[in-house]
């Protein structure tokens, strides 16, 4: 994926059109390149924005019904030792029976894996199992609470490489960075923040931050940087030193806030069993509320329902240091807990929100949400034959339902839009 090949994107369909000028701050003719290269972007936008303004999905897959989840009173459980190691770079393997597994699960393992842990700022942690509602008893309401994608897309093996590596890029860097102040500061930008054990995470609402579960916990004990977890918004350096017309290109300040609590769903802690990405996510209450726009949640359609069926993330690779890139790229394949992908990204990404544009049908227009959460890379065995993604958690209705409940705290909230 080139950058040259974004003007055959529409605008509409990716948020190429925030950084088309920063690429050229660095040359010596920055100014009349980025007037250029500005207008162009106008063009494109003017040209087409017709098309799609406004314009709904032909054949929007039905609304899922989002379950209601009954949480018991929260069980003390000892306190954290903080012994695990921060790994920002998670790769897993999986064949057929784990591609399929989420389609022949039974209520029973379900709410297994929706109960959850709580880590407290004091190191203490408690235990809230939960139960499925009695209106989702019935065989036809729980069958499409975990519904199974309605296309399996072929899988197609990658650029060939001449060394595994993880977290790939996939032929030419198709990765952007996001300078400037106007830049950092937008909408959906400006909701990417970095945790500081690492990783990226997500602005979900005013006191809450979605990122990686492994990004605080190997499955077996929290990390060391949990202890003292925090979360850091990015502040554009201050622009007042440089010559008028021009950009500072001076890397972004971070302030550091601490987080409150963070929970982690029990179907991501397996003790002394392999990890799963199914439930790799994990959500973070800060102390103080922040004032900037957050992007909201929504079940994760099929692909086909995605403007563009693409997905879009942020977030501070580690070949980057100090940058917030943004990425964006069509899905692959998907299965009931995964998006399968060929987004660039390294080490650091992890935690990033993948969000697509979803049509809202109450506002009437595409609008961006959170449906995933970048989780690493998978080795895929399917019919003798090995292919390699990027991988995403995928929000299915009993996970948007267990995520709403932990930021509203109550299920009245925890509808689908």
């Amino acid at each position: 994926m080139k950058v040259g090949s974004a003007t055959n994107i529409h605008p509409q369909l990716s948020d190429w059109r925030y950084f088309s000028t920063t690429q050229v701050q660095s040359s010596p003719n920055g100014r009349v390149l980025q007037r250029v290269r500005q207008r162009r972007v106008e063009e494109v936008m003017e040209s087409q924005a017709i098309s799609l303004s406004v314009r709904a999905p032909r054949h929007l897959s039905q609304h899922p019904h989002v379950p209601s989840l009954v949480h018991h009173t929260p069980l003390p459980l000892s306190r954290s030792r903080f012994s695990a190691k921060a790994q920002l770079d998670l790769t897993t393997h999986c064949n057929a029976s784990c591609y399929h597994k989420g389609e022949d699960i039974d209520k029973e393992h379900l709410t297994e894996q929706l109960a959850f842990e709580t880590l407290y700022a004091d190191g203490s942690r408690t235990l809230t199992t939960v139960d499925l509602d009695d209106d989702i008893l019935d065989d036809d309401i729980f069958n499409d609470i975990i519904p199974t994608p309605s296309i399996r897309k072929k899988h197609k093996a990658p650029p060939s490489l001449h060394k595994r590596m993880r977290r790939q890029i996939y032929g030419p860097d198709g990765r952007f960075n996001i300078r400037g102040d106007h830049f950092l500061l937008d909408y959906p930008f400006s909701t990417a923040v970095r945790i500081s054990t690492g990783c990226t995470g997500v602005l979900v609402s005013q006191q809450h931050v979605l990122t990686a579960a492994h990004c605080v916990h190997d499955g077996k004990d929290y990390v060391k940087g949990a202890r003292k977890l925090r979360v850091g918004f990015l502040i554009p350096p201050s622009t007042n030193s440089t010559k008028q017309g021009q950009t500072s290109l001076k890397k972004p300040l971070v302030r550091w806030v601490r987080v409150k609590r963070t929970r982690v769903p029990k179907g991501w802690i397996q003790g002394q069993q392999d990890v799963s990405m199914d439930y790799d996510y994990a959500l973070l209450e800060l102390r103080w509320a922040h004032r900037r726009p957050f992007m909201r949640l929504s079940v994760a359609p099929s692909s086909d329902d995605l403007a563009g069926k693409r997905i879009h993330f942020s977030g501070f690779d580690s070949d980057r240091p100090g940058e917030l890139v943004y990425r964006f790229c069509p899905v692959e394949d998907e299965s009931n807990d995964l998006i399968y992908q060929h987004c660039d990204a390294r080490p650091g990404a992890s935690g990033s929100g993948v969000y697509g544009r979803v049509w809202d049908d109450t506002l009437e227009r595409w609008e961006r949400k959170v449906i995933g959460i970048f989780s690493g890379h998978q080795w895929l065995e399917i019919n003798g034959e090995n292919h390699d993604y990027n991988v995403a958690v995928r929000f299915t209705p009993l996970k948007f339902a267990q995520i709403c409940y932990w930021v509203h705290g109550n299920r009245a909230d925890c509808s689908q839009d």
